[in-house]
């Protein structure tokens, strides 16, 4: 269980570090991408629980749970992420282009992230228990 929780903070912690290095790296300040990693987190996860009981609606009305209906909720949730994204970088610095990089790299990032991420924390589980290619002789 602590492993699972130190998982889960370590994928927030890749999120968030891709969120701060988008917005400080267009905008060049320390303070903006503080506060692109305190706000947009904070709006997805208030927005996080509204989506997944629309979703949910839709699937309880569905005759079958495909794999269509599937992709088209990570599709949302994709959408749903990338308005955010691009929300917070508008509001922040006022540049239609640089809410628009935001939208576009934070997701792709993401996803290119976070399957890396996960595959060290496999190799990292196995050796916290004695064995595996980080234990000790």
């Amino acid at each position: 269980m602590v492993m699972a929780a130190a998982k889960k903070i370590s994928q927030v912690a890749v999120h968030m570090t891709v969120a701060f290095a988008i917005m400080f790296a267009m905008t060049g300040s320390v303070v903006m991408g503080g506060l692109a990693v305190l706000i947009e987190p904070v709006i997805n996860v208030a927005l996080l629980p509204y989506h997944e009981r629309f979703w949910a609606r839709i699937r309880a009305r569905a005759q079958s749970h495909g794999a269509l209906l599937v992709a088209a909720e990570k599709v949302s949730q994709t959408g749903l992420h990338m308005g955010v994204a691009f929300g917070v970088i508008y509001g922040s610095t006022g540049s239609l282009a640089f809410g628009g990089v935001a939208a576009i790299l934070e997701p792709v990032l993401n996803v290119a992230l976070l399957p890396l991420h996960d595959r060290l924390w496999d190799r990292f589980q196995p050796a916290r228990q004695g064995h595996g290619p980080w234990a000790s002789a």
